[in-house]
């Protein structure tokens, strides 16, 4: 049984930085996912990976681990680079990019 602690990506329907600040500590799947035969729906018999639990700092995440004797890896992210440019640069004078939408 292994955890994963990461920090998650915001969503493409999400402009904001909601949900993105906290680190999420799940668990890697025991038992591959299986089809059932008659409706072809994906199911697992392993409940672990339904377990989500939410944590204010990595350090948190980790003691978490600790404390309950857990096997863990920790994936760090990048913090997204985003361009900071100004509605008026889409009229600037001297701008050089094509005109887009």
């Amino acid at each position: 049984m292994t955890a994963r602690i990461y920090r998650p990506a915001r969503t493409a329907m999400q402009s904001g930085q909601a949900k993105t600040k906290e680190w999420m500590l799940d668990y890697e799947p025991e038992q591959p996912r299986t089809v059932e035969p008659l409706m072809g729906w994906t199911s697992s018999a392993d409940m672990k990976q339904e377990v989500q639990i939410a944590f204010d700092t990595k350090e948190d995440a980790v003691a978490f681990c600790e404390r309950q004797g857990i096997s863990y890896q920790v994936f760090e992210t990048k913090p997204p680079v985003r361009p900071r440019i100004s509605y008026s640069d889409n009229f600037a004078y001297p701008r050089r990019e094509a005109w887009t939408h």
